[in-house]
C-alpha cells in the first residue's frame, strides 16, 4: 500500500496482469476535486517501460486518464 499526500500526482503501470493497487488517501474520495495529468506528457520526463508489456498498442489506460492535461495546462495547488 501506498500513501499519497493531498494534492500530489501518482500513476503506475503494472508489469503483470492481475495486479492490485491500493493506496490510501486523507479523506474520501470526491471527484469534484480530481485533476488528471497526461500520463504520456514528455515534460514529465516518465520513462515508461512499454515494451515490457507489450507496447503502447496494448497498455490501458482509464477514460479520465486519457483526456488528462499536460502539466503546462494543469492547475496548480497554491
Amino acid at each position: 500500500m501506498a500513501w499519497i499526500p493531498p494534492g500530489f500526482a501518482h500513476g503506475f503501470l503494472s508489469l503483470e496482469d492481475g495486479t492490485t493497487v491500493a493506496y490510501k488517501a486523507s479523506d474520501f474520495y470526491a471527484p469534484a476535486h480530481e485533476r488528471s495529468l497526461l500520463w504520456s506528457d514528455p515534460v514529465l520526463g516518465i520513462d515508461w517501460p512499454l515494451e515490457q508489456v507489450g507496447g503502447a498498442s496494448v497498455v490501458l489506460v482509464s477514460d479520465k486518464d486519457k483526456v488528462g492535461k499536460p502539466l503546462a495546462e494543469a492547475e496548480v495547488y497554491e
